[in-house]
């Protein structure tokens, strides 16, 4: 049996190593999708796309360390985060295969002295963040000392076991880095190896990923990358993480090369068989019928319809997107040297979308302010969120009782694009109160949104006198809280707590509505007509005295 299995695996290789040669026709459209897209926060970028075993296009940016000065390399090696979460699940899955486990089983059948609490948790609940188990990385104990201590999973999972369940099992979801560490332990209890010598003996070498590893700073590791923080826009070494505290949850390293190795391998049926990996890459639904956009150990979506599984990975250093097409065979991977957040998964499904042969691509269209305001409105979402849509000074903007604001860009009649993103609504204002208002669609599950109330009241900008103006600038005192800031350029009025600045639009005598942002600041006036302090008004009211 052994010798069969090699020689799978060497037939295998041969369907894994990339073929020599880029699409040539694809190059310059890449370049300017990233060129366009890619933000200047990270020292170094490698992207990395292939369909199969042909490479449409690779590219490396930066440095892989600031230091010596060295150069971005294809084959240099990172830190990929929560991207650890698939290897975790695809070795339970492996385990379910071989009968040693079932998904169903409750997880104290390994781990019998975590506790019981009020409903069983399934080790399937653990793969789709549906288990209510508190994330520990959220913990007030997480601390920055705790982050340089070495622990063992057992001591990792003291830290968070003895929590309440946030929720019944399989009623809801919400991600935790805390599902995975038990996995881990589940793996390590099974098969009497550490999780890291499972992963490295049964995955890693077997399938030729020859520059994948569990990351250990002791260890030498050619061509691993320094990773990086920005901080009042300089960059510095990033604080310093013990890999035993993300464990099974994000403390693997990799090449975007090993990656498309893993993808091809799946897809080759050379780890898992084809009815579990479909399994993995399908959305877990809840007990109320709503799906949960993640599957076992991906995140589920979709490029211009193509079915897709993907997964970022932020750690200590690192930003890591990774994203596969399983009809297509397409993979592309995104890795970072900096841990600043930005959204990888708009220029990953951009540059898959071309691959597709399917750019994305929308041009504005011109709405009446009678239009626009016919869609304002308070919807709530099948996952039980709400949402504000307002006009606003000619714009229609979609925001959360206190959140940012995003414009909504129409593109169509009854089509609306969501700021610079890929998510595109879609109002039905012919369907009666049952169905949805709209759907939302973009590179992950779509979402239904229901008009809850629709006595919005339009904001337009008025003009107020610039003597008037002049008379709202100075600082103003919150009690208890920060200094608020009024100041004056170019004729536009702009509130400011430390770096955080926001323009404030007049749309009545003394009130003003933040422009991109849910607060209204009210201007407090005595009877001589003097400015005293203000109110602002974000989900709950504060006063501030002007100084």
């Amino acid at each position: 049996m052994k010798i069969s299995f090699m020689a799978l695996l060497c037939l295998g290789f041969s369907i894994l190593l990339p073929r020599i040669g880029v699409a040539q026709k694809y190059v310059s459209l890449f370049d300017s999708i990233v060129k366009n897209e890619l933000p200047n926060n990270a020292p170094g970028t490698v992207i990395y796309l292939t369909k199969g075993n042909e490479i449409l296009y690779k590219n490396t940016f930066g440095k892989a360390n600031i230091e010596l000065d060295v150069d971005m390399q294809l084959d240099d090696v990172f830190r990929i985060g929560s991207i650890t979460k698939q290897f975790t699940a695809c070795a339970i899955l492996k385990l379910v295969e071989q009968g040693k486990v079932s998904l169903q089983d409750d997880i104290r059948k390994y781990i019998p002295d975590f506790p019981t609490k009020s409903k069983m948790i399934t080790i399937e609940a653990l793969l789709t963040h549906t288990a209510g188990i508190k994330n520990y990385t959220g913990l007030s104990i997480f601390s920055e000392e705790l982050k340089r201590k070495d622990l063992s999973p057992t001591a990792l999972i003291n830290l968070f076991k003895d929590e309440a369940l946030e929720y019944e099992p399989g009623t809801n979801y919400k991600y935790s880095n805390s599902g995975y560490v038990l996995l881990g332990n589940i793996i390590e209890k099974v098969t009497g190896q550490s999780y890291a010598t499972y992963v490295e003996e049964h995955i890693f070498k077997p399938l030729g990923m020859q520059h994948s590893y569990f990351d250990d700073p002791v260890k030498i590791i050619k061509g691993r990358v320094s990773g990086y923080s920005q901080k009042n826009g300089n960059y510095q070494n990033t604080n310093f993480l013990s890999m035993t505290l993300p464990y099974a949850a994000g403390s693997l390293a990799s090449t975007p090369e090993d990656i498309q190795i893993w993808y091809n391998a799946l897809s080759n049926g050379l780890f898992l068989k084809p009815e579990t990996l479909k399994n993995a890459f399908t959305s877990f639904r809840l007990t109320n019928g709503r799906l949960t956009g993640y599957g076992y150990g991906w995140e589920i979506g979709n490029v211009k319809g193509s079915p897709s599984v993907k997964h970022t990975g932020v750690i200590n250093g690192f930003y890591t997107y990774v994203a596969y097409l399983p009809e297509e065979q397409i993979t592309i991977s995104i890795f970072r040297n900096s841990d600043n957040l930005t959204d990888l998964d708009i220029l990953g499904s951009k540059l898959l979308a071309i691959s597709l042969g399917k750019p994305y691509t929308t041009h504005e269209v011109m709405l009446t302010t009678t239009q626009l305001s016919s869609y304002q409105g308070l919807y709530k979402l099948d996952n039980d969120d709400e949402y504000i849509i307002r006009l606003e000074d000619g714009n229609l903007m979609y925001y959360t009782l206190g959140g940012t604001k995003t414009r909504l860009i129409p593109i169509a009649k009854d089509q609306f694009i969501l700021g610079n993103s890929l998510i595109t609504l879609n109002f039905n204002k012919k369907e009666q109160s049952k169905a949805a208002h709209f759907a939302m669609t973009g590179t992950g599950i779509s979402v239904n949104g229901y008009l809850k109330n629709n006595e919005i009241t339009l904001h337009n900008s008025i003009k107020i006198p610039l003597k008037l103006m002049q008379q709202y600038v100075g600082s103003y005192q919150f009690n208890p809280g920060p200094v608020f800031k009024v100041t004056l350029e170019n004729n536009k009025l702009y509130g400011q707590v430390g770096h955080d600045k926001k323009e404030l639009v007049p749309f009545a005598k003394h009130k003003f509505f933040a422009r991109d942002l849910d607060a209204s600041i009210i201007f407090l006036i005595d009877s001589k007509n003097v400015v005293i302090g203000l109110s602002k008004i974000q989900n709950s009211e504060m006063k501030a005295q002007k100084l």
